[in-house]
């Protein structure tokens, strides 16, 4: 398995990988990502702002197994946002989210975030367990949180060590 940057070719085949997933834990409900105008142009974004970044994860035949992003947190400083974790079913099991995500943390530190939140839902059980077994803290919910849907919120402190 390997990773690169998200690019635009990859946008249809990772919503659905983010949808399937979604849909499979009841989360295909208004509130989630799954309903986002954007997650079908989802390099639109994370392409816009050098303060943002989108990983794809690639099996040995260079097929899409998964994702992980980070961008700009605008209503706390110094935070960057975990973001779409997703994973195909085949690809899950083996570890491979905390690579990811030790990923992400090391792109968020370089690009000079000092936290990580990120939001969940409760149904998402397992990730929910690999975000604690990470160090991430549960907050309370932010006023600030736009899918209305997600009902648990993490923090992590980055550290450069």
């Amino acid at each position: 398995m390997h990773y690169r940057l998200l690019e635009p070719n990859d946008n249809s085949i990772l919503a659905e990988i983010i949808r399937d997933n979604l849909k499979s834990h009841n989360l295909d409900i208004p509130g989630t990502v799954y309903f986002d105008n954007n997650l079908n142009h989802l390099s639109d974004f994370y392409l816009a702002s050098p303060q943002r970044a989108y990983f794809i994860v690639l099996d040995d035949d260079n097929n899409i197994i998964g994702g992980i992003g980070l961008a700009e947190l605008d209503f706390m400083d110094d935070t960057a946002e975990l973001q779409k974790l997703y994973l195909t079913d085949a690809a899950k099991g083996q570890g491979l989210s905390y690579k990811l995500i030790e990923l992400v943390e090391e792109t968020a530190i370089n690009k000079g975030y000092k936290r990580m939140y990120l939001e969940t839902h409760t149904n998402l059980k397992t990730a929910i367990h690999v975000y604690e077994k990470c160090g991430y803290k549960l907050i309370e919910r932010p006023k600030e949180v736009v899918h209305s849907s997600m009902n648990r919120f993490y923090l992590k402190e980055l550290s450069k060590e």
